[in-house]
């Protein structure tokens, strides 16, 4: 396990990490998870093995540090997972990211260009303010304190027995100001970030979650966006040799190469 400062006070963001060659291939969990729980299947698969893999846990989950007095704002998310790159001498990576991870890691190609070469981005948010329901949204209909005296052990028991087995090693307070963040969204947003980004960009939607809006304006903009059958929110679980096969891809092809 490998460690970085990311704060005044030296709080850490922490990560696994496996040896391999080639341009390092960085892992972000979502919302409420861990990075090794949902990729490490995934990069220890045969068309992804060999491969230097860092799996990165964000400010206030998982193994990382969660201060009471940190914002836990995309920027701030993004500027810790920035710190870890740095610390592991990464630069160019392949960012593989889901859900809020997914935010992170366009604002972190966004503001520091240097440490991303390719996005694969699985259903990432990418405007404010999404409908209401168990996820971040209706995490931050609570009142922050409202959420740390109960409100996590309520939204607990509405996510079911997956999310909820990475969400409850969450911190409550980081986890209500992250889904905070994410709602409230960035200037630009995260969705004309993606847009502008000059890096190889793929997408992937679940098919169970239904159409991905603005799809067509993404396209345009150069992002593939790959529609995975047989899948949910949660792609690398519900069909991991689709997902594999898109991380794989640029090694398939040998190089970077505009996305139709």
């Amino acid at each position: 396990m490998r460690q970085a400062r990311f704060d005044a006070q030296g709080s850490c963001v922490r990560w696994t990490e496996s040896e391999g060659c080639g341009p390092a291939r960085v892992y972000v969990h979502g919302l409420g998870a861990a990075s090794t729980v949902y990729h490490a299947h995934i990069a220890a698969r045969p068309e992804l093995a060999g491969r230097r893999s860092l799996f990165v846990d964000l400010p206030g989950h998982g193994i990382s540090d969660r201060p009471a007095d940190f914002g836990y704002s995309l920027e701030e998310h993004a500027d810790a997972l920035a710190a870890a790159l740095d610390d592991a001498q990464v630069t160019g990576a392949e960012i593989v990211a889901h859900s809020m991870g997914g935010s992170v890691a366009i604002v972190l190609a966004h503001r520091r260009g240097d440490l991303v070469s390719r996005l694969v981005l699985t259903e990432a948010n990418l405007d404010p303010n999404p409908a209401v329901t168990a996820g971040s949204s209706g995490i931050a209909s609570y009142e922050e304190e409202d959420f740390v005296a109960d409100g996590h052990a309520r939204v607990l028991e509405k996510v079911g027995s997956l999310w909820a087995a990475t969400m409850r090693l969450a911190d409550p307070r980081a986890l209500h100001r992250s889904a905070t963040g994410l709602v409230r969204g960035t200037l630009p947003t995260m969705r004309a970030m993606l847009m502008d980004l000059p890096v190889e960009r793929v997408f992937l939607q679940g098919a169970r979650s239904g159409e991905l809006a603005g799809a067509e304006e993404l396209v345009a903009a150069g992002v593939r966006v790959v529609t995975v059958p047989e899948a949910g929110h949660n792609v690398m679980f519900d069909n991991p040799e689709a997902f594999a096969a898109v991380v794989a891809e640029r090694e398939r092809i040998g190089q970077v190469r505009p996305v139709a």
